[in-house]
């Protein structure tokens, strides 16, 4: 159900896009307690010379950075919940990516049952009329 929109600087191949989802869905599964089976990753890849902190692009910076949003239904995770995804995703992507820039972000956006859903239905309509 969480779809994860990420944007990586560096350069695309499949063994990073792998690594990169199973990490993601590793972390998604164990910390926030989401199904694997129902979790969407898309990678958007961004040149390091077009991405800029402080007016500095990560390239002139020998910095790798990351930004990822999960969106997840409200109040179905606590506030320790998302700090410790937060940060263990931040460690993990500095094992995937190397020396990562302290701009690097994930956003743990809590949206509403009634606003959000996947296959037709919204989470809400899910939780009043759950499946036999």
């Amino acid at each position: 159900m969480p779809i994860l929109n990420i944007q990586v600087s560096a350069q695309r191949s499949d063994a990073l896009s792998e690594r990169i989802t199973e990490t993601l869905l590793e972390l998604t599964t164990r910390i926030l307690g989401k199904r694997r089976e129902l979790t969407a990753v898309v990678i958007h890849y961004v040149d390091p010379r077009d991405w800029y902190v402080a007016g500095q692009s990560l390239a002139q910076l020998k910095k790798a950075s990351f930004y990822f949003d999960v969106k997840v239904v409200d109040e179905t995770n606590t506030k320790a919940e998302k700090a410790r995804y937060v940060a263990e995703a931040y460690a993990a992507f500095k094992g995937l990516l190397g020396d990562l820039h302290p701009e690097s972000y994930v956003y743990v956006q809590d949206v509403r049952a009634t606003a959000y859903g996947f296959g037709g239905q919204t989470q809400e309509h899910r939780y009043q009329h759950p499946s036999p």
